[in-house]
């Protein structure tokens, strides 16, 4: 339980910047969702951390990539703003 304390204080005290100067997140315009290099700077951060960029190509049926799209839209169905609508073009739900 400790360990977990220091984690959450640890990302508390030291987020990864939100900014998109910072180049960590896409604007609205470009898809609204987290570049590269953000996902490098949260997994630095966060280690153990399976996060992963969108999926935005063409993907098998069936695939690995298929199944996290299809999760994906089936979760963000009900978002609404002008961010979650952006993300869910770039998934291309």
């Amino acid at each position: 339980m400790h360990r977990f304390k220091t984690f959450l204080e640890d990302r508390e005290s030291n987020p990864i910047a939100t900014s998109k100067k910072s180049g960590n997140f896409l604007s609205t315009k470009d898809g609204a969702g987290m570049t590269k290099k953000g996902v490098a700077a949260f997994r630095a951060k966060n280690p153990g951390s399976k996060l992963k960029t969108a999926v935005t190509g063409k993907v098998k049926a069936g695939s690995k990539d298929a199944k996290r799209r299809k999760s994906f839209c089936a979760r963000s169905k009900g978002w609404t703003g002008e961010r979650g609508k952006a993300a869910r073009r770039r998934w291309k739900c």
